[in-house]
C-alpha cells in the first residue's frame, strides 16, 4: 500500500458515477491562478464544480511568464473553438464579447513569505538549483501588495487578449474568506 492508494480508492468511488462532459466554455467563466498551497483549494474555496473553470496553480500564485502563455493560449483557444458561445454579457466588446476573467488568488500565510528573507533564499537556492532571483521574485510577504502587482503585470502584456478580463483577490487562511482587491479590468483600461 502507498500514500497514493486510498486517493486510487476515492477515484474509483468518483468513477462509479462520473459522466463526462463534452469540451465547451467553462460554466463559470473565470480561469484561477492560485498558489498550489494544500490549504487553498479553489474547488472548495469557491465552490467550484468540475466543469466550472480552468486552474493554474503554482508557488504563491504568481503571475509569471508561463501563466501568461497559458492564459494566452487558453484564450485563443476559447476564440477559435466557442466564439460568441463564451460571450459574457456586460461589456461592449463587439460581436465577439468577453470570453472569461481571470482572478489572480493570492493568500496570506503563503510559505513563499519565506523567500523574502536572504538567509533562506540562498539556503533554498542551493538546495533547490533555482536562483535567488526567481525565489525572491515568487515571495508573498504581502498578499495585497503582490496580488496588485501581478494584476498589473497581466494586464500590461501584449500577449493578454482584449476580450479578457483579470481581477484580484485575497484569501485569509485564518477565517476562510476571499476579499476582492481589484474588481476585474480590460487590459486597454489599465494605468
Amino acid at each position: 500500500m502507498t500514500r497514493m492508494t486510498p486517493l486510487l480508492e476515492r477515484n474509483e468511488q468518483f468513477a462509479r458515477t462520473y459522466t463526462p462532459a463534452a469540451l465547451g466554455v467553462p460554466a463559470a467563466q473565470m480561469l484561477i491562478v492560485t498558489c498550489l498551497d494544500h490549504r487553498v483549494d479553489p474547488a472548495i474555496v469557491l465552490g467550484l464544480q468540475l466543469g466550472d473553470a480552468p486552474v493554474i496553480r503554482n508557488a504563491g500564485g504568481r503571475v509569471t511568464q508561463a501563466v501568461i502563455d497559458d492564459i494566452a493560449y487558453l484564450a485563443f483557444l476559447a476564440g477559435q473553438l466557442f466564439g460568441d458561445q463564451g460571450a459574457a454579457d456586460g461589456r461592449d466588446q463587439g460581436a465577439a464579447g468577453t470570453l472569461f476573467e481571470v482572478a489572480v488568488v493570492h493568500h496570506t500565510q503563503c510559505g513563499t513569505s519565506l523567500n523574502a528573507d536572504p538567509g533562506w533564499r540562498h539556503q533554498a537556492a542551493e538546495a533547490t538549483g533555482l536562483s535567488e532571483a526567481a525565489l525572491e521574485a515568487s515571495a508573498v510577504a504581502d498578499p495585497y501588495a503582490t496580488v496588485r502587482a501581478d494584476v498589473e503585470l497581466l494586464l500590461a502584456s501584449p500577449l493578454l487578449s482584449p476580450k479578457v478580463s483579470v481581477s484580484g483577490h485575497v484569501y485569509d487562511i485564518a477565517s476562510g474568506r476571499l476579499t476582492t482587491t481589484i474588481d476585474a479590468r480590460y487590459p486597454e483600461l489599465a494605468a
